[in-house]
C-alpha cells in the first residue's frame, strides 16, 4: 500500500470514528435531556425512581448518567451521588458514581482537547467561559494545584474545569492522574454520608 493510500485510509478511518461519537453523544444527550425534561432529575427521590425503574441495569444507567453530566451539565453530581448510595449501597454507588464522572470528566476534557475553545463557549455562557479563562490566565503555574482542589472538594465547579483544562497545555496524563487520584475523596463522602444516615 502506497503511502498516500495508507493516509487517505486513515484518514477515513478517523472520520469514521468521529462521526461514530458524534452520533453516540446526541443518542446519549437526547437521552439524558429527555430525562430532564420529564422531571427525573427535579429530586432524590425522582431521580432514585428513574433509576431503579432500569433493573438489572440500574447500576449501568447511573454510570452512564454520571458520566454524561460532566459532559452535559444538567443536575448536581452530588445527586446521583446520594442516589447511588441509596440504590446500591455506599461501596456499589461509590463505584458507579466514581467511574462515571471519572469517565466524563475525562471524556470533556479529550473533547475541549479535540475541538478547542469553539466547543467549550457552547459548552458554558460567556460570562462562565470569561470568568475562568481570567482565573486560568491569572494562575498559570499554579492551575494544576488549583484542578487538584477543584477535583478534590466538594461542591466546586470542577465540571466547567475539565472543559478548560483541555485547552490548556497539561497533558493528558496528568489531568487523567488528577482526576484519578482526587475524585473519589468527595464521592466517598457522599456515598458513606447518605448511606449513614439512611434507615
Amino acid at each position: 500500500m502506497s503511502k498516500i493510500a495508507a493516509e487517505s485510509k486513515s484518514k477515513r478511518t478517523k472520520t469514521f470514528f468521529a462521526v461514530l461519537l458524534a452520533i453516540l453523544l446526541l443518542f446519549c444527550a437526547a437521552f439524558l435531556l429527555k430525562a430532564w425534561k420529564d422531571g427525573h432529575f427535579s429530586s432524590v427521590q425522582d431521580f432514585q425512581g428513574y433509576v431503579s425503574s432500569f433493573g438489572v441495569l440500574a447500576p449501568l444507567i447511573l454510570t452512564l448518567i454520571q458520566a454524561l453530566q460532566v459532559v452535559i451539565p444538567v443536575l448536581p453530581g452530588f445527586l446521583g451521588c446520594f442516589v447511588g448510595a441509596a440504590l446500591f449501597g455506599r461501596w456499589g454507588g461509590f463505584w458507579c458514581n466514581y467511574i462515571g464522572i471519572s469517565a466524563g470528566s475525562i471524556l470533556a476534557f479529550w473533547l475541549a482537547r479535540r475541538y478547542g475553545t469553539a466547543l467549550v463557549k457552547r459548552m458554558v455562557s460567556g460570562k462562565t467561559y470569561d470568568r475562568y479563562a481570567e482565573k486560568i490566565r491569572k494562575r498559570e503555574g499554579g492551575y494544576t494545584l488549583l484542578l487538584f482542589l477543584s477535583i478534590l472538594l466538594p461542591l466546586a465547579p470542577d465540571d466547567y474545569l475539565c472543559y478548560f483544562s483541555g485547552l490548556t497545555d497539561m497533558s493528558s496524563r496528568k489531568f487523567i492522574s488528577i482526576i484519578v487520584a482526587a475524585k473519589p475523596w468527595c464521592i466517598l463522602f457522599y456515598s458513606f454520608f447518605t448511606a449513614s444516615v439512611l434507615p
